[in-house]
Parts: C-alpha cells; structure tokens; sequence
C-alpha cells in the first residue's frame, strides 16, 4: 500500500518511534542502533495493545529494515537479535520484546518467532508487520501530518475521499516524487504555526530553500485533515475569483507570488488591489499560502500596502538554509539519492563522500536534488575535490550542463523562457517564435520531443488553474537559461524576436539597473526594444477592453520606472514626448500608481521638466487637501519631488483646510458606500488618509484627538455595517514537534546502494 522500502532504515526508524507514541501510546526513552546489545529502542512501564495480550515490565523494540518489495520475514533472520535477546533477559532489561518490520509477517511466521523469544527467556512477545504499519498510516491522519513523506509513497486514493484525491491529483501529481523525499524541517513547523495562527503564509528564502516543499506538504494537509477545497494559482486576482464565502475551508497555494526568478511589477499592483479582500476571507476560514524568493521579496515590499494587511510582516517563515541542521541535511541528500535516477554502481562509488557532501556550506536540497539525476552527474569524476567543486559551483555547473545540451533541448528551454516559466501544452507557436525556433535549429516537432525527454530533469508539465503547463524543474534553471542569454547578443536578439512585449517587459532590464536575475539589453539592441514596446497597448490580463488598455500602460509606466537606465529613457522620451503629460498627473491610490514611481525616476536621472514636476507636486497636494488621497504626506518617493517650501505649504494646507472638515470628508464616504462592496475593504483608502495624517501630525495632541476620533467613528460605522458572521469551529492543522536526535553510530548512508539485501539494525 505504501512504498516503505523507500524510507531507507533511519526513516523506517523514525517511524516505529512515531508509531509507539501516538498509535500504541507510550513514551520510549530512546531509540539505538544495534552496537547498543540489540536494543533499538526502550521503555518501562505497562502497555495494553489493542489485538494483544497486557504487556509490562521492562521493554526492548527492535525494527528490522528491508529494501526488498514483498519480502516476508523469516525466523532465520532473527537469529542474532534472539541472542542479543537472551542477554538482556539475563540483564534484567527484558521482559516483553516489541518487533517492528515492513517485511511482511505470515501467521504461522508470526508464531514462530513468537516461540524464538519466548525460548530465550522473554515473558512477552509482540510482532506489527507490513500490513499493520500500512493499516496505521491509512486510517491515521495524525499519523500522517507527523510523517509526511508518506504522502508521496502511497496511493492518495486510498487515503483521500474521491473530491480531495481529485484536487490532490491535479494539484500535486506532478510533485510526488518530492513528496516521497521530503524532510520536516523546522521552517515547516513555523509555517503550521502562521498557518494555525493566522490562516495565512508567507515562506521567504533564497532558490531552492525548499519553499515549495513546505507549500506542497500544508496543501497535501489541508486536503487530508480538513477536506479542503485546495486551489493551486498563478495570479492574485484568481484568489477572490474562486473564493466562495460558503465553503469555509478552502486552500489557496499561490507559488512565486512576486515572480518567478525576478521581481514582477503587475503582480505586486494586483496584490494591493486585492489585500483588502484578503482579510474577510481569512476571517471565513480560507487559508492561503504564498512563497517567494527573498531578493524578489526585497523589492515587492516597497511596493506593497502592507499597512492594509498586516499579516505580510507578521505570519512571514523566513527559510535559511544555513539553518538547517547537520541530520537534516543527511537526511535530505539520504532520500534524494536514494530515490532519485541513479544507478545502485553509483550510489556505492559515491557512498563514502556522502557526509562531506552534506557537511559542505554551500550545501541545499537543490544539490542533493542534482546528484541523484544522471542528467546532471554524467560528467562527474567521482573523487573528493571534484565532488566539492560540484557542490561549490552549483550555478556554474547548472550553466555547463545547459550549454552542453542539443540544440532541441536548448530550444525547448527557451520556448519556457520566452512565456515567463509557463509554456502553455498544447503548445501554439506565436509566429515571431517559429522564427526564433528556426534561428536556433530547431523546430515545433523537435522541442516537443526534447520537452519529454527532459520531464522529471530540467522541465515538468503541471496542472495549475485549469491548464496544463511546461515550467521548469527549479527555477534555478531558469536563472541559468538566463545568464546564458546575456552572454550572447546574437542569442539575447533570438529571445527578444521571439518573446512577446509583455513577457519582456517582465524579464529584462534596459541597461543594468541592478535587477537581481534579469537579462540585461545592451544599449546596441536599444532599437529592437524600442520597437517591441510600441507594441505594448493592450493586456493579456484582462477581458475588458478597457482594463486591458489600462492593464498595458501600467505595465508599461512600470516597467520604464523600474528597469530602465537613464540612456533607454532618454531614447523612449524623444518617441513618446506625450508621457511626460500622464506623469504630472497620476490618478489616486498614489501608492500604486505607476506614474508617481515614473515621476521619481525621471526626476532622479534629471528627465522631468520643471513645469512637469510642479504639476506633478500641485496635482498630488489637492488629493491630500481635498482629503482623497493623502500619500504625499508620508511617502518618501513623492516627497523627493517637492522642494522644502513646497512641502511646508502642503502641511499648512492640510492643517487649516482638511483637519477642519475631517468629519464631513468621513460621511460623505460614508454617503458614497454601495451595499454591493464590503464595508472594510470600501474604507480602506479612508483609514489609509488617516493614517497619514496621523504620522504627519501624531506630536499635535489637538490635531492627533481629532485625527483618533474620526477613525474610532470609521471603525464604528464599519462594524455597524458589516453583516454578522456565524461562529465557525477553528481548523487547525496537527503541530508537528521537532524530533529528538536518534541516538546511533551507524551512518545514515549504509544503506544508500541497498538493493536485495536484509538491512536491520
């Protein structure tokens, strides 16, 4: 039923113990490998087993091991532990004898090595074979939660009902082989924390932290514990699409949210347009998990309102793999490894460089992920320097391997490249990419083939909101595709002819602005980008024509504010002198809008106008006047643009004009309310002014009671107009506690290149 031959003897260890305390119910002292006299693991005291007679008196546990399918337990193996037995019954450290195997036991088998140690002078004797551990797994979700790898050695039919195996197999199919390897770190004991405390997720780390390890294993949770509807998404504005206030616990996974290997402008906007909503969901019971690489994190915050969700700054699980402890990263290479590609001849040759492996500083599971797949091995001489040149130069080597690939292959990855990570199957060739494909040497024909041959290596085809999709394995390969390109102006010109402006406004920098990750167009392809931008007037994003137009030219503003180098600019401005207009006059929500970035940026490269830039301040000091939109009082991007008297003025204004009506500006959003939008999420932006207002004149207690007055009277009219919610009983997922070091010399690769052989402890 479950694959426990894959576990490897210290795992199958881990869960005899896990077994013993939460199904049998005892407290076992601890667990030791067979130098220790035969005892694998200990405990006093008074045990009634459901299926067997009272136990008592003082116990030994012995877990026998094997890596053979179907292997059913003979006496003959026993003949060493029922000597070690009969030494300990002398000792007094033996009364009753507790086996624990995943070979299978026979009736009559069970019987005779019952008889075996009753011989010896053992009182008591108990055997849990295969099937009884399987038995345990299945009906247990606890169980499971405390052993999550179990999820990717079964059949998740047999433990989900037919609505949750469904979303499990569409959302997680294409993961299990991570699953079966997966490690219980303690970044995943705080995420179950944020998520039992808060309902909501963010896991930051470097690439390939394990970041959506964690993710998969809370979804793959949700599923078994709650039944929860679990969604898998690749925009924001899908969450509160597929929310349903009526199904209290459903699961949203949202994967890169930021962007995938760079910093994504659109998707940050479309996060601050949706955070309020957020709230109200996770009030209802919704669930919702996000990763992000942290230098992609870095730049989002600076945009994000975090002030409208608080959670992003407190439910965050920052993963630092250097916070992985030395047995968990044993671990971690032990399964890949062990349940990777390679052969067993490979396994042995590199047995004995294992622990240095592990031990290395530059060590993450993405290496571990590398060295069990041949693709990435093959040229690996199997000594001590190079094996630590290989987990030294892990980018580098990434790189190699990718340069040293055929031409569909390469082809293949560039076609993912040039869709953001998310290559659409079946795929439909843009004509601009047919022709980057034949400058390449290859063809439609070719990549598909090649996009097969590399599934479970360098790519994978997964299911995510209703399509299916080739990405990369990791996104380091991505990052690696990426540093190839820039190495090549001939190779760069291919990506952006077959790119569309959308995705390039996503990916590239106009000169080096210092955007971790992204490909960098040098001033001699400026032209071709110049072109490709002229192209960008409507979004993909959209169904609407006009939020597709509007869509377009927040990309666009967002794209020249962020990525573009004084010289691109200055090109762009001499085409499309019109900009400068939009720029001095940004629409509200100040802390969005792409013009305000735009206008920072022109006047730091010394771009904007005078006359633009004293529009820009005149435009931005009415909204806060006229108590619309206060942002120029606290943000330090739109306060770069006024001279010092400009910003006293402001302040002066605002003092003597809006402080005076702060309670007529309240109710005539009050007035303005439509019963179709959520009373929190309407009066977002107001609290938003006032919080402003109270950083500005927070040291004037008149001006400060004022300022609290009128939010106490918000927050009022809020509650008095939100419908009541029924109680709905907590969800939480099982706490996972961090396990106790095993007490054992044996080496946790002794039997990494096991193949027919027993192995018992």
């Amino acid at each position: 039923m479950f694959a426990l031959h894959n576990l490897g003897w210290n795992d199958f260890q881990r869960l005899c113990l896990t077994i013993t305390r939460e199904i049998l119910g005892q407290t076992v002292e601890s667990f030791l490998d067979s130098g220790d006299g035969g005892r694998d693991g200990a405990f006093k005291g008074t045990w009634s087993a459901t299926g067997q007679d009272s136990l008592s008196g003082p116990f030994v546990i012995q877990c026998k091991f094997t890596s053979r399918i179907n292997y059913v337990l003979r006496t003959s193996d026993l003949s060493d532990e029922v000597e070690k037995a009969k030494k300990l019954v002398g000792q007094g450290f033996c009364d009753s004898y507790v086996l624990m195997t995943n070979a299978g036991l026979s009736g009559p088998g069970a019987g005779k090595i019952k008889t075996l140690f009753k011989d010896a002078g053992v009182k008591h004797v108990a055997t849990f074979g295969s099937t009884w551990i399987n038995q345990q797994i299945l009906e247990n979700k606890h169980l499971r939660m405390l052993v999550p790898r179990v999820y990717g050695l079964g059949d998740l039919s047999q433990i989900l009902d037919e609505r949750a195996y469904i979303q499990a197999r569409t959302i997680l199919e294409s993961m299990r082989e991570d699953l079966a390897k997966v490690v219980v770190t303690d970044a995943y004991r705080k995420a179950v924390d944020a998520i039992n405390k808060h309902s909501f997720v963010l896991l930051i780390g470097e690439p390939a932290a394990g970041k959506t390890t964690i993710a998969s294993l809370l979804a793959m949770a949700a599923l078994d514990q709650w039944n929860a509807s679990t969604l898998k998404l690749d925009d924001p504005g899908n969450v509160t699409e597929h929310w349903n206030p009526n199904e209290p616990s459903q699961f949203f996974w949202l994967d890169d949210a930021f962007g995938v290997t760079q910093y994504e402008d659109f998707l940050v906007h479309r996060w601050n347009h949706i955070l309020p909503q957020i709230r109200p969901m996770l009030r209802k019971g919704a669930k919702i998990v996000m990763t992000s690489r942290d230098y992609i994190y870095n730049r989002a915050r600076k945009d994000l309102k975090e002030s409208a969700f608080p959670l992003l700054k407190e439910s965050q699980v920052v993963i630092d793999v250097q916070d992985l402890v030395a047995e968990e990263k044993r671990q971690i290479l032990y399964n890949h490894l062990k349940l990777g590609r390679q052969p067993r001849s490979f396994r042995t040759e590199i047995k004995p460089y294992l622990e240095d492996v592990a031990s290395h500083p530059r060590f993450i599971p993405e290496t571990a992920r590398r060295l069990g797949d041949p693709l990435f091995t093959k040229d690996l001489f199997i000594d001590k320097y190079y094996i630590g040149q290989f987990v030294e130069r892990r980018d580098q080597l990434l790189q190699e391997v990718l340069q040293g690939l055929d031409a569909d292959s390469k082809a293949a990855l560039a076609l993912i490249y040039m869709r953001n990570g998310r290559l659409e199957s079946p795929i439909q060739l843009r004509p601009s990419e047919t022709q980057a494909l034949e400058r390449l040497g290859s063809d439609l024909g070719g990549c598909v083939a090649a996009l097969e041959a590399l599934k479970g290596s360098l790519a994978l085809l997964t299911q995510a909101s209703g399509e299916y999709v080739w990405q990369f394995k990791h996104p380091t390969i991505g990052d690696a595709y990426a540093a190839i390109l820039v190495q090549s102006p001939e190779h760069l010109g291919i990506y952006m002819e077959g790119s569309s402006p959308e995705r390039l406004v996503d990916q590239v920098t106009c000169g080096d602005v210092g955007i971790e990750k992204a490909v960098v167009v040098p001033k001699s392809l400026f032209p071709q980008m110049l072109a490709k931008l002229k192209e960008v007037s409507r979004s993909k994003s959209y169904k609407s024509a006009w939020l597709s137009m509007f869509g377009a030219k927040r990309d666009l503003q967002g794209f020249l504010a962020c990525r573009c180098s004084k010289a691109f600019l200055s090109l762009y401005l001499q085409g499309n002198p019109g900009l400068l207009d939009q720029v001095a006059e940004p629409g509200l929500f100040l802390n969005t809008v792409p013009e305000v970035r735009l206008a920072k940026r022109l006047y730091e490269v010394g771009l904007l106008p005078e006359e633009k830039r004293k529009k820009f301040v005149e435009t931005v000091s009415n909204y806060a006047i006229e108590g619309q939109d206060a942002a120029a009082l606290d943000d330090d991007g739109i306060r770069s643009l006024f001279t010092d008297g400009e910003f006293e003025e402001l302040v002066r204004r605002v003092r003597t004009e809006l402080l005076p009506r702060l309670g007529d500006v309240r109710r005539e959003w009050e007035s303005n309310h439509s019963s179709r939008e959520p009373p929190e999420e309407y009066m977002q932006q107001l609290l938003e002014l006032f919080d402003s207002l109270k950083k500005q004149f927070g040291d004037d207690e008149s001006a400060a009671k004022l300022i609290d007055r009128e939010i106490r009277r918000t927050r009022e009219w809020i509650d008095e107009n939100t419908p009541e919610e029924p109680e709905r009983p907590p969800r939480e997922l099982v706490k996972v506690e961090a396990q106790e070091k095993l007490q054992s010399t044996r080496s946790i690769f002794d039997d990494i290149d096991a193949n027919e052989d027993l192995d018992t402890e």
